[in-house]
């Protein structure tokens, strides 16, 4: 799971833009000068009175040498601009994750803040403040992957992570829902332990396991959304959250890293080289995955771009620990459910197949007789 290519760090990358004499300019738009993120050539575009808004100030992103690319370009960049205020804490932000690509080479917003509360601070000495940074993605979409900056990625989880949970802890609790309505099912869950318990072994082992690429390719088109800002973030819970679950297959300590020993609950998952397997009898991992307790929800809330925490270096350690713990264990235990559920689903459909056959056989029989 190695990283290829060049890394986040190196596709990430800041620029400021300071406008003189504001309240002077007249033009309908206006351009910054060119700066280079990630291999790519950008530019921040700004309409003072709004682009075909009215009394907003309007701002955009955009390639600059789109039309100079080789056709089918594209390349997904995900990027936060600021309008800065002499206090900090009052500066407007905005985040947005995006595929650039020939049709939608420029992205923003066209009612990014009021043009009635620029003079609030905004404008210090005539001069405006607008700062980008900009995170270039390359990585194949093909399984969970880290792609921010350490510093962008912090300032990201501070104000997202709320987010990012209700988004895993919603996926957990719906699959837990439909695999709990089952078990609940007088009529087919008896029907079902038959089924299993009447199939040998090999069988059982075959059934119960598939390939990993074939899974995570799904974990992507399931969690990947484009142009949701929490998407990054989001495949680097479940990245961090695979991590774990390979370390501790593979029984390495590096899986500590994040979770201590006694927070590690028992897995229902494991890997065996490319391949996804339970670790126990599907019949015995139902009720587990359906009972499992999630992690305890994060009680901090969103927070703001600005890291307002002045308690001390240590304390913002141990901050920065907790968030990367519980982002661990909302991907491991997102990744665990989404597993089970798929090879669970190919099981009842075995099962559905057998009901099936049995019910012509005996139709059959009848007609016979």
């Amino acid at each position: 799971m190695a990283p290829k290519g060049p890394k986040p760090v190196e596709l990430y990358g800041k620029y400021t833009w300071k406008i003189d004499k504001f309240s002077q300019i007249n033009k309908r738009e206006l351009r910054s000068n060119t700066f280079e993120v990630g291999g790519y050539k950008w530019y921040i575009l700004i309409y003072p009175q709004g682009c075909d808004v009215s009394s907003h100030l309007s701002l955009f992103l955009c390639v600059a040498n789109h039309d100079m690319l080789l056709p089918g370009w594209s390349h997904f960049a995900q990027f936060t601009i600021a309008v800065v205020n002499k206090d900090p804490k009052k500066s407007m932000y905005s985040d947005t994750l995006h595929r650039f690509w020939k049709k939608e080479h420029d992205w923003g917003w066209k009612k990014f803040m009021d043009l009635s509360k620029v003079v609030d601070g905004f404008v210090d000495s005539d001069t405006l403040i607008i700062k980008a940074q900009v995170q270039v993605i390359r990585e194949r979409a093909d399984r969970p992957f880290h792609c921010l900056d350490f510093q962008y990625r912090r300032e990201l989880v501070r104000v997202y992570l709320t987010n990012v949970e209700k988004i895993c802890r919603h996926f957990v609790e719906e699959q837990r829902g439909k695999l709990g309505k089952f078990i609940g099912d007088k009529a087919r869950w008896p029907s079902f332990c038959a089924f299993w318990l009447g199939i040998d072994q090999n069988s059982r082992r075959r059934m119960s396991r598939e390939k990993s690429d074939q899974i995570l390719k799904l974990v992507i088109k399931n969690f990947f959304i484009e142009k949701e800002v929490t998407s990054t973030l989001v495949m680097d819970s479940l990245y961090s959250g695979l991590k774990g679950l390979v370390g501790q297959t593979n029984g390495k300590s590096g899986i500590g890293k994040h979770l201590d020993a006694e927070e590690q609950t028992v897995p229902i998952v494991s890997m065996e080289n490319d391949m996804f397997v339970l670790v126990d009898d599907v019949l015995l991992l139902l009720e587990r995955a359906v009972l499992e307790p999630l992690p305890p929800k994060d009680e901090k809330g969103p927070q703001n771009h600005t890291n307002d925490d002045t308690s001390g270096e240590d304390t913002n350690r141990d901050s920065i620990q907790r968030d990367e713990r519980h982002l661990t264990e909302l991907g491991w235990q997102t990744i665990e459910i989404f597993v089970f559920a798929h090879i669970f689903s190919k099981i009842e459909v075995a099962y559905e197949e057998a009901v099936a056959l049995k019910k012509l056989e005996e139709l059959s029989t009848e007609e016979a007789v």
